[in-house]
């Protein structure tokens, strides 16, 4: 039996449509964007099949969207018996994992991200932030550059997703100055369309009442593996997990380290679960050549049919 890891992509991933033949096929799918409209109290399911794509970037409608969609894939494939022995979810992706591992159920799951991205939205309104991809440095560089850059206003590394592809976080300001001294290294800066700087003290001002929040649900012991975004490894234990989703909010994103820890458990089927391709090209940067492996990438009804052909 291969082991399997399930990969769950968050915001960035977003396209208009997603999800709808999944919709248009499945009872239990509509369930799961019914629930998603009647928590976030508003169109989700509409934003994701019909847009516009400007209402549903909006990150109050994005997070309940992007994990609606996940969601619905993870049902189909698990109903066709294909289960997993590790799980991850990239930043708001990482909520889908715990549903993936039954930590919390599939409504609170959206009950979660609809709140996540309420408050989030809230503090992005409140300051101005900005997202730049350095590529072509490594961690231990541009952590000294963001160092440095923290002169210039709030900075941080927001997500380390592959060896030379980090993404730093924080005031327009500082993210221009950094982005200019990783460009002086031979470095690209691609800057990110964003509404916020997540992943930075930008948003802070969200973790108190998000923690709150949280502490109202009850976290369940994982039924498989899931590799945390704050640790890039597991924890079996359902409370220490509701303390680490806290910290997750303004914490990098440890997604290289995540997929290396995948690695040393010898997963041999990664499967992207939800809308885009980002996670299955990150792993083509990070997985050795002489790793032996197959991807898959499940986010609409074709997908799906492949996956189930080669692994149920």
């Amino acid at each position: 039996m291969k082991t399997i890891a399930f990969l769950f992509p968050g915001q960035g991933s977003q396209t208009v449509g997603m999800g709808h033949d999944l919709y248009q096929e499945y009872d239990f799918v509509r369930e799961i964007f019914d629930t998603a409209d009647e928590i976030a109290g508003a169109p989700v399911s509409q934003y994701c099949f019909k847009g516009p794509m400007e209402t549903l970037t909006e990150t109050v409608n994005l997070q309940p969207a992007v994990t609606a969609v996940n969601l619905a894939c993870l049902e189909a494939i698990q109903r066709a018996g294909i289960t997993c022995g590790f799980s991850a979810g990239h930043s708001l992706g990482e909520y889908s994992a715990l549903a993936s591992a039954g930590v919390v159920s599939m409504a609170d799951t959206l009950r979660l991200v609809y709140k996540r991205g309420e408050l989030m939205h809230r503090e992005s309104v409140k300051h101005k932030g900005a997202m730049s991809a350095i590529i072509g440095l490594d961690i231990q560089t541009v952590d000294t550059l963001v160092q440095a850059g923290r002169d210039t206003g709030v900075l941080s590394v927001a997500n380390h997703n592959a060896e030379q592809q980090i993404v730093v976080t924080g005031s327009p300001e500082a993210v221009a100055a950094v982005s200019e001294a990783a460009k002086s290294q031979g470095a690209k800066a691609i800057p990110l369309k964003v509404s916020g700087a997540w992943h930075s003290d930008l948003i802070k001002g969200a973790e108190d009442e998000f923690i709150a929040y949280l502490g109202a649900f009850s976290f369940n012991a994982p039924t498989n593996s899931v590799i945390h975004n704050v640790t890039a490894d597991r924890c079996e234990d359902g409370q220490a997990i509701q303390q680490l989703m806290a910290m997750q909010l303004c914490s990098p994103v440890r997604w290289y380290d995540s997929i290396r820890r995948l690695l040393s458990e010898n997963v041999e089927v990664f499967v992207e679960v939800g809308p885009g391709r980002v996670l299955t090209g990150l792993l083509r940067k990070i997985v050795p050549q002489d790793y032996n492996h197959k991807a898959f990438a499940v986010s609409n009804l074709k997908s799906l049919e492949t996956l189930i052909s080669e692994l149920a």
